[in-house]
């Protein structure tokens, strides 16, 4: 299984959509980086995305994008290929 990373906070419901949509595709680790609890990390993550808005969702390397992305690439079956390698 790739390694999902995904830029969150404590209180984003899509945050929590996202995880339910990886766990239920075989996820069984997600490294959160809790950009409430650290602002670097949002600094970090708006420097590599480009985004201010969570979630980010890394698989592997390439950068997915948020929530509505995620669910995109699995409604159109691209997202199981990428999260096996």
């Amino acid at each position: 299984m790739s390694k999902v990373t995904m830029y969150t906070t404590g209180f984003c419901p899509y945050c929590k959509m996202a995880e339910k949509l990886l766990r239920s595709r075989g996820v069984e680790k997600i490294e959160e980086i809790r950009i409430d609890l650290d602002p670097e990390q949002r600094n970090e993550m708006m420097g590599k995305t480009g985004r201010r808005t969570v979630p980010q969702i890394y698989i592997g390397e390439k950068h997915i994008g948020g929530y509505d992305d995620l669910a995109r690439l699995d409604h159109e079956g691209e997202l199981v290929p990428l999260l096996v390698p």
